[in-house]
């Protein structure tokens, strides 16, 4: 038996159904008013999202459907060719690969974040693109917890060192690897109040921290237990900052020397939204000068590091592999949100559309 080799497609499936609704971008009505309708989809990168234990099975129903695990920047066009829906992850979509797309009429981002499509380029080209928003919520900001809870609380350090044996060998009941921060009483600053941002400011307000964040919203919409402030304001006054905002021309970078130097000295940085909102040797010299006490990181700049990140060799500097969004039961509705998306396009009446 001939096993696929890394990268090779899932088998297509072709199935021409009859749909009872109205005329899509794409199909023919017949005279009957029923529509005969068969669309090519690729998904170029589905691997993460669903690495076989959830169903791409409603995809199907709308035509041929091939999967890849994983694409290279090169191969894009030759697997798209042909194609009217493509569904990527974190494969980019340039404005170049676009215009070789003829055929294309519609991309689904399988995440929340969409700057690996050239939105510009695709309204030129008349493209739908559509993204997945809110799936993840409870997900990320589990996860920007449970960053920092391991570093004020070190519960995997200890663990390792009762393993080792130190408390069998301990002269008291206990032993300490260094204070330990309580989170209540201290200044939660969250930047970007979108659903990841409130979730994670309800879950700080349970912990009896205070909130703040330089929101562009109105203060008299936000929950009394968020405070608006401007940037300079939440960089001074937060012990902890958490960054939920998505990525913009406009804010990349906004974390830098500058910023780091207008904080509080041994704030607690949490990243979980996207790498480039930071710049990395600015993290990384102000964690070695204490300005940072610690940071945890969902992100980086590049993913993988490929060519190594200054910031995997900063002292205090704990990382996970953009592993935020991963949990089960998100990963179940972004998929099955991904294939809604699909189905409404079909239908003329788009959902989620950011292009």
């Amino acid at each position: 038996m001939r096993h696929k080799r890394r990268g090779e497609p899932i088998a297509p499936v072709v199935q021409w159904i009859e749909f009872r609704i109205p005329v899509p971008t794409i199909g023919v009505r017949l005279p009957t008013g029923v529509l005969l309708f068969a669309m090519k989809t690729v998904i170029l990168d589905g691997h993460l999202a669903n690495p076989g234990d959830l169903s791409w099975e409603s995809l199907q129903t709308f035509g041929e459907l091939t999967v890849y695990p994983r694409t290279e920047p090169s191969d894009v066009v030759s697997r798209c060719a042909g194609a009217e829906a493509v569904i990527v992850n974190k494969v980019v979509m340039t404005a170049d690969i676009i215009a070789s797309l003829p055929d294309l009429k519609y991309i689904g981002v399988l995440a929340t974040g969409y700057n690996n499509v050239d939105i510009e380029a695709a309204r030129r080209a008349g493209v739908t693109v559509c993204n997945v928003p809110a799936y993840s919520t409870d997900s990320v900001a589990q996860t920007v917890f449970s960053l920092l809870l391991h570093i004020t609380n070190r519960a995997a350090d200890y663990a390792a060192d009762v393993s080792n044996g130190r408390w069998q060998h301990c002269e008291d009941f206990s032993f300490t690897l260094g204070p330990i921060r309580e989170l209540a009483g201290l200044t939660m600053g969250i930047y970007g109040l979108g659903n990841i941002g409130k979730r994670v400011a309800a879950i700080a307000h349970a912990f009896g921290m205070k909130v703040v964040s330089p929101t562009s919203q109105p203060q008299a919409s936000l929950p009394d237990f968020i405070k608006k402030v401007t940037f300079d304001e939440f960089l001074a006054e937060s012990d902890v900052i958490s960054v939920n905002s998505p990525l913009t021309a406009t804010n990349k970078g906004i974390f830098n020397a500058a910023a780091f130097g207008r904080m509080r000295r041994g704030v607690i940085f949490i990243n979980t939204a996207r790498g480039p909102l930071v710049v990395e040797r600015d993290l990384a010299d102000a964690l070695a000068s204490g300005q940072v006490g610690a940071a945890g990181l969902d992100v980086l700049c590049e993913e993988p590091p490929r060519n190594g990140s200054v910031l995997t060799s900063a002292p205090n500097c704990y990382i996970t592999p953009h592993l935020a969004w991963q949990s089960t039961a998100a990963r179940r509705r972004l998929v099955d949100i991904t294939c809604g998306n699909v189905a409404a396009f079909v239908a003329g009446k788009p959902q989620n559309v950011v292009s």
